[in-house]
């Protein structure tokens, strides 16, 4: 197995990280990154493949569960009940029951409120024609608020759900430090803290909403319990958010940088354009898999307790799958990218991120039609998150 070395927080790493990527998927279909201290793979069949065998999953097999230090014990309390770490019954069990609450009749519902929110973000950007960040006018609040909406949560709390959903997903980087560690569990604390007022006031105060219809979701006789429940709306919340943040601030960029945001986001073309903007540089680039048996994958031999990563990103720039994937094309031929994942665990929250994207992606270009970039696009230092620290842009 070929061995590689970039750091995730190299800054030309973090403002590109694909030449990188066309490197390891050159190495073979599976290669070692030396400083993840794991063998990944690049390729669009390799990942494809590993996403949908159950050789591979998201919970450590027995005897290789790894130590959890008491400082991070309340961030793993909400872990333990995730969907996205479970496996087995446990996994098909939350699934089924969160899918019969969020449906897609639920999230078609949610357009009026869409473009209501998406009106109102708007209608508060400065007259005076000065440059302006998007990321926190635009692109971070619309998630936040459908989400709020969504659980039934006011929407005055959108700043603390950020602020805490932010501290949550930042102990998956692999530059974490100890103070990430402890920010992540206090959070966790607090978030799970107030997630279970609410649950309980819906118990015996049953609203039109997400965490309503969650406590109501029965199959075979089960209901999803009171801890269940506040993972899932933490879940729901930090996954959904941050995944659609960095899509919509990206797919701006993205459409200002080639000039095609009139014609890609019109009617009868904007679905493929969706997925072409999630394909050409999507959100998350690492996903990982523990290994549950002795096994060859890849022409590699693997041992039960072993890990494999599994880069989103990479799998969506490769040649063998798309011609010429360098370039943005909304005009490309739909072809299923990995950006979602696969299988079992491919994300709930996709049907919803991409209406978000559908909804205010053409409102805000045609609302502001002179929208341009002001400075240069910077990404965020939060590898395998994939987004921008800041979108500075002026409306004419």
């Amino acid at each position: 197995m070929k061995r590689f070395s970039c750091a995730p927080n190299d800054p030309d790493f973090v403002q590109n990280p694909y030449p990188f990527y066309d490197r390891l998927r050159a190495g073979g279909k599976m290669v070692w990154w030396e400083e993840l201290n794991l063998p990944v793979v690049a390729g669009y069949d390799g990942v494809s493949m590993a996403l949908r065998d159950n050789r591979f999953g998201r919970e450590a097999p027995a005897g290789f569960e790894p130590d959890i230090p008491p400082h991070l014990r309340p961030f793993y309390d909400i872990e333990d009940h995730s969907m996205l770490e479970l496996e087995g019954d446990r996994h098909r069990r939350l699934r089924s029951l969160v899918l019969r609450a969020f449906t897609s009749r639920r999230i078609k519902a949610l357009v009026p409120d869409l473009e209501e929110i998406s009106d109102d973000l708007i209608d508060r950007f400065a007259d005076d024609c000065a440059p302006f960040d998007l990321m926190p006018a635009f692109c971070k609040m619309v998630p936040v608020r459908i989400i709020c909406r969504l659980l039934g949560v006011p929407e005055e709390m959108s700043e603390q759900l950020l602020a805490w959903s932010n501290a949550m997903v930042a102990v998956y980087t692999p530059t974490r430090t100890r103070a990430t560690e402890e920010a992540a569990a206090n959070a966790a604390t607090e978030f799970s803290g107030f997630m279970r007022d609410y649950v309980e006031a819906r118990r015996s105060q049953p609203a039109d909403d997400l965490i309503t219809s969650l406590i109501a979701a029965e199959e075979d006789g089960e209901k999803l319990g009171t801890d269940e429940l506040i993972t899932t709306c933490i879940l729901l919340l930090n996954a959904g958010h941050e995944a659609t943040v960095h899509s919509l601030g990206i797919a701006v960029k993205t459409l200002l940088e080639h000039e095609t945001s009139r014609e890609a986001l019109s009617d009868g073309k904007i679905d493929g354009t969706i997925e072409e903007l999630l394909r050409y540089d999507p959100p998350l680039h690492l996903f990982q898999r523990w290994v549950y048996e002795d096994t060859r994958f890849l022409d590699q031999d693997l041992k039960r307790g072993d890990r494999i990563g599994l880069l989103l990103a990479a799998a969506n720039r490769d040649a063998q799958a798309w011609d010429h994937p360098d370039r943005f094309d909304p005009n490309r031929k739909v072809k299923q990218n990995t950006s979602f994942g696969a299988g079992v665990h491919f994300c709930v929250g996709a049907p919803l991120a991409r209406l978000e994207m559908r909804v205010a992606l053409p409102k805000l270009f045609d609302r502001c039609p002179e929208l341009a970039l002001a400075e240069p696009p910077v990404y965020a230092d939060t590898w395998h998150f994939h987004g921008l620290s800041q979108l500075v842009v002026k409306t004419r």
